[in-house]
């Protein structure tokens, strides 16, 4: 690979404006034998397409992970305080005023909230399923931004104890409508003398609510936090308390500073702990897929180097005749190098560009496909998001689009090399 870098900078480009029209003409092929046009549209093709894919695949991967990341912490805070013994506490008040009170945390944290959250099982007319209820103030909802815009037919702070708002999918899955009685199960019920016996409960569906992440708008159902306690148990208690921060990146501090100010009996958690088993395989994963892609790339560069191989074979005497009439080495060489670089430049060029036209309307098209189809190719019920995200990283498509011009410019040098120690002598003697 030295050996290749060192030989390019020695060919001290850029190349004149002969160099450059001789490769391109050298490329187009003889009019009656076009079969090294037919091999350049093949490179060309090739390098298009392996661009072209790699940038679709990253931005998809970096939408997949913005809108999962988006709406994880929409509907939930960015840190969590929990009781050591995992049960629920009555010192929440106290927790959320220490958390407060602290002048470090005071520039990190925006917004500190009690919640109730229990396991339950949801029934209507013979279906049932099951979800999590969860128990919030009225004026707390305000900080799940995501949820509090999307939350249709009442106001979370008109609703009554015995009411609920309900996730959109699961009310579908269960037939309900807003009006309608849900009954809900919860196993931490009241302990008898024959046992615990769960607690069952009718609500009313006030609202349903979407946001766009099918784990949540199938299972979750919110309710007033003094109904959510008096139902699962928790009278003047909470599971858990949440923390908001201005800045997601800094929940890992503002998690150690508060698990220091807390101590042992308490449990502290942010985000990336909760959910670092599927953003790593997510970031696994996307490394592994560039990997891949690329090697369409470089199956594209082999086209390159086979077909300027068999390009040097057919202009031997071309070749012959340019070295004899004052032609360098170093200006041979080019001139084949440059027509590798030129193919690796058009495929990068078309690539990148249907790359991004492809990212930029990548919701209409899926529309397309499910309408041609006749099948959802995108279920919320696998990839947890209702729509195929696509977010692209200009730093990245830089890196890509650097790549495949590298590979093409290395691809070249055999061939180019190959060209310029061409022995006019030899070259020309049966001719």
């Amino acid at each position: 690979m030295n050996k290749i870098l060192s030989t390019i900078k020695k060919a001290k480009f850029p190349v004149t404006f002969y160099e450059w029209m001789l490769a391109k003409r050298y490329l187009k092929g003889r009019a009656k034998d076009k079969f090294f046009s037919v091999i350049t549209w093949f490179s060309l093709l090739g390098i298009a397409i392996g661009v072209a894919v790699l940038i679709i695949v990253m931005s998809v991967m970096n939408g997949f992970r913005a809108e999962m990341l988006s709406n994880i912490l929409g509907i939930n805070g960015h840190v969590m305080v929990y009781s050591a013994t995992g049960r629920s506490f009555d010192n929440y008040e106290q927790v959320i005023n220490t958390i407060k009170s602290d002048d470090v945390l005071k520039k990190d944290v925006t917004f500190v909230m009690p919640l109730t959250e229990g396991q339950v099982m949801f029934a209507h007319e013979g279906r049932s399923k099951g979800g999590l209820v969860r128990g919030i103030k009225a004026t707390d909802l305000k900080q799940y931004t995501l949820l509090d815009k999307n939350i249709y037919g009442v106001d979370f702070a008109s609703i009554k104890d015995n009411e609920i708002i309900i996730g959109d999918k699961l009310a579908f899955s269960l037939g309900v409508r807003i009006g309608d009685e849900v009954t809900i199960t919860s196993a931490n019920g009241n302990i008898t003398a024959f046992g615990v016996v769960p607690r069952i409960r009718s609500y009313r569906v006030a609202g349903t609510f979407s946001v766009g992440m099918y784990q949540y708008d199938s299972s979750f159902v919110f309710m007033k936090l003094d109904a959510s306690q008096l139902y699962l148990n928790m009278e003047g208690a909470v599971s858990h308390v949440e923390i908001f921060t201005n800045n997601p990146d800094n929940a890992r501090a503002v998690k150690n500073r508060v698990a220091n100010m807390l101590g042992p009996d308490y449990r502290v958690l942010d985000w990336q702990d909760l959910n670092s088993s599927f953003f790593g395989a997510l970031k696994v994963e996307q490394n592994v897929m560039f990997l891949i892609l690329t090697l369409i790339i470089l199956i594209a560069a082999f086209n390159i180097v086979s077909g300027l191989v068999m390009l040097v074979k057919d202009k031997g005497k071309d070749i012959a005749i340019l070295r004899t009439v004052g032609m360098s080495k170093n200006s041979v060489m080019k001139v084949f190098m440059c027509a590798g670089f030129y193919i690796g430049l058009m495929g990068t060029f078309f690539g990148t560009l249907f790359g991004l036209l492809i990212c930029y309307n990548i919701g209409a098209i899926q529309k397309a496909m499910n309408y041609i189809t006749g099948v959802d190719l995108f279920a919320a019920e696998v990839y947890f998001l209702s729509q195929l995200p696509a977010e692209v990283h200009i730093i990245e498509v830089i890196w890509i689009v650097v790549m495949a011009l590298s590979i093409s410019l290395i691809a070249s040098y055999y061939p180019a090399r190959r060209a310029s120690k061409l022995d006019p002598v030899e070259a020309l003697r049966n001719e």
